[in-house]
């Protein structure tokens, strides 16, 4: 990857903001296997083609230093640190990093930034995936971990709508719990196996022929469902479903219906290789 400096800031962090993009021959890390089969192809085809500026990275580089202090911590004996596993699953090699695993308490945790709506929304699929694979790549060289946990750090958390709002997080560092079953971990191993499957597919074919990115990994927001009335500029409503907008209809009358494509947010704010997406070229970019 290319990364620019913009605005000129410290070599320090365009030091840190490399370290955190190498790809490795039939290696694959935990955090890439959790995105798109297409975004993970494509970063790793175009790594030294794809170009960012380290201002846009602040939050990356807030969380590396978030670990960095951590480091600090000298570990007690039943702990492992910071440390990356390797094994090997089939013809490749499965690669994570946690932060923490406490061999006493079976627990791996792991430190995340994260927006103070993925606490409100309760999504932490990708979190509990991430642990998941985690214990199981620690129960394959001997540990008995059953248990993950994030420290989420909030980055937009508001004093004042803490006070005001019961759904609110309390506090701007939340801890999420995760408990693990056997038949979990049978899970797990299955859903590895297909993504690599998935992964040696998608190696055989050129950039355009790479399956398309779920409307869930592309944090598609949903199609909308607007009732109109002739002669109105503005809908009468705007519903989640057809199903709604046609009870909608039936009950408080209009005259159609107009179908508003969700958005594909990750595509158009977060993805590092939409410009090499057709995809992204064929669909988001003519909805602009």
């Amino acid at each position: 990857m290319i990364i620019t400096n913009k605005l000129n800031l410290p070599s320090q962090f365009v030091r840190l903001a490399r370290r955190e993009y190498i790809c490795e021959p039939n290696e694959y890390r935990v955090t890439s296997l959790l995105k798109g089969v297409r975004e993970t192809i494509l970063e790793r085809r175009h790594q030294h083609q794809i170009e960012r500026d380290v201002s846009d990275m602040v939050w990356l580089l807030f969380g590396s230093a978030v670990h960095a202090i951590l480091e600090k911590h000298e570990e007690d004996e039943d702990e492992l640190k910071e440390e990356r596993i390797k094994i090997p699953f089939g013809d490749y090699i499965l690669s994570g990093q946690f932060d923490l695993y406490s061999d006493n308490t079976k627990i791996v945790t792991d430190y995340k930034t994260a927006s103070v709506w993925k606490l409100i929304f309760g999504d932490f699929e990708d979190w509990r995936r991430q642990l998941l694979i985690y214990c199981f790549m620690l129960r394959s060289i001997g540990f008995e971990a059953k248990e993950g946990q994030i420290i989420a750090f909030l980055k937009d958390h508001s004093k004042r709508d803490a006070k005001i709002k019961a759904d609110y997080p309390p506090l701007p560092v939340q801890t999420v719990k995760f408990k693990f079953k056997e038949e979990d971990f049978i899970e797990c191993e299955e859903w590895l196996t297909a993504r690599f499957a998935e992964i040696a597919a998608a190696e055989k074919l050129s950039d355009e022929e790479l399956p398309i990115c779920t409307p869930q990994e592309r944090w598609n927001s949903g199609d909308k469902f607007a009732v109109l009335r002739k002669g109105r500029k503005t809908p009468l409503r705007v519903l989640d479903s057809k199903e709604e907008a046609q009870r909608w209809v039936a009950e408080n009358g209009g005259d159609e219906i107009q179908v508003r494509s969700g958005e594909d947010k990750k595509c158009l704010d977060y993805c590092s290789v939409c410009e090499f997406c057709s995809y992204y070229k064929e669909k988001v970019v003519n909805r602009l």
